[in-house]
C-alpha cells in the first residue's frame, strides 16, 4: 500500500528542474523522489558512530541548542541522555525535556580515578539505552576540561577508540578552548568527526583540513 508523502523546502525552481529533468528521463517526479529515498534508506541500514564536537559561546546559546536538539531527537528511536556536573545549568532544562541523566553519584571526574568514573557514566547510559541509538550530550568532559585540557584529551581519545552507536556531542566553551595548546586542539578537532560552533540561535559547521604550503598560492 502506498502513501503520500509531504516534501517541505522544495522551491519552485527546484521544482521545475525536477520536473524537466523527469521528461526527459520519461519517469514521473515521485519515482525520482522514491528512488532517491530508496538508496538513502539503503545506506542507512547501519547506525552511525558520530563523534562530534560543540563550541559554544556561553549558557544561553547552549541552552537554545539543547532545545533544538530536543525537537529533532523526539519522537524517534534515538535515546535522549546527557550527563554534567551537580547543579549545572543545562541539568534542569534536559530533565524537564525528559533526557535522561547518567551521571555517577559521588561525582568524581577529576584525578586519578577519572577515566574509570567517565566509563562509569558511560555504561550507565548504555545500560538504561535498551540497545537504542544514542543522542547524548556529555557536560562531564566540558567540566574536566575546565581543570584539566589534557586529561580530557585522553578521555576524548578513549571514546574515540571505542564508540557507541549514535552521536556523541563533546561541548567546549569557547574560552577553555582559546587557553589551550594549538597542537592539543588540533588533535583535539581531528579526532572528531564534525565541529559545530553555536553562539546565540545559529549554528556554523567548521571544515578541518590538513594542507600543504603549496595549496596557499593556488587558487
Amino acid at each position: 500500500m502506498t502513501k503520500d508523502v509531504l516534501v517541505r523546502g522544495f522551491s519552485d525552481n527546484t521544482h521545475s528542474e525536477l520536473g524537466k529533468k523527469a521528461d526527459q528521463m520519461g519517469v514521473s517526479i515521485n519515482s525520482i523522489v522514491k528512488d532517491a529515498v530508496d538508496q538513502w534508506l539503503s545506506k542507512k541500514t547501519h547506525v552511525p558512530h558520530v563523534h562530534d564536537l560543540l563550541i559554544y559561546a556561553d549558557d544561553k546559546s547552549m541552552n537554545s541548542f539543547l532545545k533544538s536538539l530536543d525537537r529533532m531527537a523526539s519522537n524517534s528511536e534515538w535515546f535522549k541522555s546527557f550527563a554534567a556536573p551537580p547543579k549545572h545549568h543545562t541539568e534542569k532544562i534536559l530533565s524537564k525535556l525528559n533526557w535522561y541523566n547518567g551521571t555517577v553519584k559521588p561525582y568524581k571526574p577529576h584525578g586519578v580515578g577519572g577515566s574509570k568514573y567517565c566509563g562509569q557514566v558511560i555504561q550507565n547510559i548504555v545500560n538504561e539505552s535498551n540497545k537504542k541509538p544514542l543522542c547524548c550530550v556529555d557536560f562531564v568532559i566540558t567540566d574536566v576540561a575546565q581543570n584539566s585540557f589534557s586529561q580530557a584529551m585522553e578521555l576524548e581519545k578513549t571514546y574515540d577508540e571505542s564508540r557507541l552507536p549514535g552521536l556523541m556531542f563533546c561541548p567546549y566553551k569557547s574560552s577553555d578552548l582559546m587557553n589551550s595548546d594549538i597542537t592539543d586542539l588540533v588533535e583535539l578537532f581531528m579526532m572528531h568527526d564534525r565541529i559545530f560552533v553555536v553562539k546565540n540561535d545559529d549554528i556554523y559547521k567548521l571544515h578541518i583540513t590538513k594542507e600543504s604550503i603549496h595549496k596557499i598560492f593556488l587558487n
